[in-house]
């Protein structure tokens, strides 16, 4: 896995800062992102925006870019009458622009998303996971698109916002013959996965996998984030990834947020005491919010790296 080790790296010697959410940066520059490809339209249609995007988080201290591939399949593609050819040129297209937008600057990469299937399902499924569908037929949905995205050579695939441990299991077996490496990432509430296993049960998958270049949630409560990163340091031995959202409810009918943002930048020296070491947001956190996370990151790497007083 040649492309492992500057990321691995970079881990092993503290902190990298991941982005924030895509959507929510579109939607403020005016783009409707109402179709059931969300942002991932706008591969085909508005590929400079989404590269405006990523330059953004860029600009505002993230060193890696998510790319906007999270809604893109090939079944999710294919209602929306584009033909498998097109789609693979916009799965690699997502991780072109960037790889673009890093500007060949180093310390950047990026991270090809790998969203679960409920998120094709566009009715909120990523959050309840249990779609009905056997293993295989998981692995069957996850393992072409996988294949195309490490085609394009991002840095780490990152298989995330996963509802339940049987679909993990299934994309770690799409990915497992895939020369890069991966981060895992589950959505959780209460401790658990959002189809109710346990925590502890979904971060053990990576412990002994190593493929798996860290592991973690995302787009969870930012008030359950520290608790989630702690247990899954301790049950994986991994580094751990963890990327709140703004800390809204998302209402799959009604398809809007509501409820109150509790994501605090400040909240970044929890994650870290905790174990995490690839720290940013998810939904309807913006680039603003990155920016100011990655200051409290750079106060943390300069308070480690001050002698010990005598």
């Amino acid at each position: 896995m040649t492309v492992q080790g500057s990321l691995a790296a970079a881990l092993a010697d503290g902190v990298v800062v991941l982005d924030g959410g895509m959507s929510n940066e579109l939607a403020a520059d005016g783009h409707d992102l109402s179709d059931a490809l969300w942002s991932a339209r706008l591969l085909r249609d508005a590929p400079d925006a989404v590269a405006a995007v990523h330059r953004r988080y860029f600009a505002a201290g993230a060193q890696v870019a998510i790319t906007a591939s999270y809604q893109a399949s090939f079944e999710g593609f294919a209602r929306a009458g584009i033909d498998r050819a097109e789609a693979t040129e916009l799965l690699r297209r997502s991780v072109a622009l960037a790889r673009e937008a890093a500007g060949g600057t180093p310390g950047r990469w990026v991270a090809a998303s790998v969203g679960p299937y409920g998120a094709v399902l566009a009715d909120g499924s990523e959050y309840r996971g249990r779609y009905g569908l056997s293993r295989a037929e998981l692995r069957a949905f996850h393992a072409p698109r996988a294949e195309v995205l490490a085609s394009a050579e991002p840095d780490v695939l990152a298989v995330e916002t996963v509802p339940d441990v049987d679909e993990a299991e299934a994309a770690l077996d799409a990915v497992a013959g895939l020369d890069v490496p991966v981060w895992l990432s589950f959505s959780a509430a209460g401790g658990r996965t959002r189809a109710g296993q346990p925590l502890a049960e979904a971060f053990a998958l990576a412990r002994g996998n190593d493929q798996v270049l860290a592991v973690g949630v995302n787009c969870l409560a930012p008030e359950e984030a520290a608790d989630a990163v702690a247990l899954a340091a301790e049950v994986s031995g991994k580094p751990v990834v963890v990327y709140p959202n703004s800390g809204e409810g998302w209402d799959a009918r009604a398809r809007a947020w509501s409820g109150p943002a509790t994501f605090s930048p400040d909240r970044v020296t929890a994650w870290l005491s905790a174990g995490g070491r690839l720290v940013g947001g998810c939904c309807r956190v913006g680039a603003d919010q990155i920016a100011a996370l990655a200051d409290q990151v750079d106060g943390h790497r300069n308070a480690s790296a001050q002698p010990p007083r005598p």
